[in-house]
This record gives structure tokens, sequence and C-alpha cells, in this order.
């Protein structure tokens, strides 16, 4: 029964960011705004960083970032890059989370080090693999000065960014677990509905 629940917050999570990623991308990214893609990395660290509150466990952070992978791929043509930097992004979380994190229960200077770090190792990944492994044609173009710029410039504003939402989305995420433990069947049951209508408004946002 653990598992099963465990497995709605994953549904749960990676909905509410691919559904950010649908929404806000399309919006930000039609109106030209600049670096949009550290608002959405923003948010992404958000939410990785509550369910990181409600389920410490390694993987789970991959798991959410392969839910909002598939619902960006779900509801509007595939873009492998944005599809690589979702994912990579919660990979690249996930492993820092996996390492400073392991059973903290505290706000404490390791949640920032986790946001900082978390942001860094997921542009790295994204930048190394999207160019050198995928070899997707803007990136192998623009070769190390673009890796260098998503880097170093576009991963310090997220770092930035992670450094204060990951402390704040852990604190929730941890103090919000008394719900579910007081109110089992309303909390989950509430967990699919509302994951159940992300889906379903999917189709009328793009």
């Amino acid at each position: 029964m653990k598992i099963s629940r465990n497995w709605v917050w994953v549904l749960l999570f990676g909905s509410l960011w691919g559904m950010n990623e649908l929404f806000t991308g399309e919006l930000l990214s039609s109106r030209g705004v600049p670096h949009y893609s550290v608002i959405l990395a923003a948010w992404a660290f958000f939410i990785l960083a509550v369910a990181r509150g409600v389920w410490n466990k390694p993987g789970s952070s991959t798991m959410i970032a392969a839910v909002a992978t598939l619902f960006k791929l779900a509801n509007t043509a595939p873009f492998i890059c944005h599809l690589a930097g979702i994912f990579l992004l919660g990979v690249g979380f996930d492993i820092v989370a996996s390492l400073l994190l392991k059973k903290e229960n505290r706000i404490t200077l390791r949640s920032v080090m986790t946001g900082i770090l978390g942001a860094y190792a997921g542009y790295s990944l994204f930048a190394i693999i999207i160019t050198y492994v995928i070899r997707y044609h803007i990136w192998v173009e623009g070769g190390l000065p673009k890796i260098v710029n998503h880097i170093f410039v576009g991963g310090s504003f997220a770092a930035l960014a992670a450094a204060i939402v990951v402390p704040v989305g852990l604190l929730i995420g941890r103090q919000s677990t008394t719900l579910p433990a007081r109110r089992p069947g309303w909390t989950y049951a509430g967990s699919i509905l509302i994951t159940a209508i992300l889906w379903t408004l999917a189709r009328f946002v793009v």
C-alpha cells in the first residue's frame, strides 16, 4: 500500500511540474522573455524539493522528472531539447539530493547546497549529453562556448533561485506529511483527482 501511495506522489508532483512546463513555458516563450528557462527551473526545483520533503528516497526525483517529461511529450509536439532538459534536471537534482540530504530532517546549509549543486548538475548533464551523446545539431554547432554559457550563465541564475526555493520546498514538504498521516484516504483521493484534472486541462492549454 505504501508503494502505491508513493506512486501517487510521483504522478502528482510530476504532473504539477509538467503543467508548468506546458503552460508557463509556452507563455514565456511566446513573449520572448530572456532566460525564461530559469523561471521554469526554479519551479521545477521547488516541486522536487517539496516532493523530497514528503518522500526522501534516491531515485524519486528522477521518477518525477520522467512523469513531467511524459506530460510534456503527451501534450505538445516533441522537442528533444526541452524533453531532455526536463528529465536531466531531475536526474541532476536526484544525484545531489541523494548524496547531501539522505536522512537529513532539518533545514540546514545542506539544503541550500543541494539547490545550488543540483542546479549546476542538471545544467551540466543536459549541456554535455545534448551536445556529445544526443548530438543535437544546434548544440553541436554551438560547441564549447554554448556549453559554457549554459552551465555558468543559465546554470548560475538557476542555482541562485534553487538556493532559495529548495530549502523552502523541503520545509513545506516535511510539514505537509502530517495531513496524509491523519487523513490518508482523503489525501490520496484528492491527489489522484488533481492529477487527473491536470492531465485533462493540459489538452486545452496549447
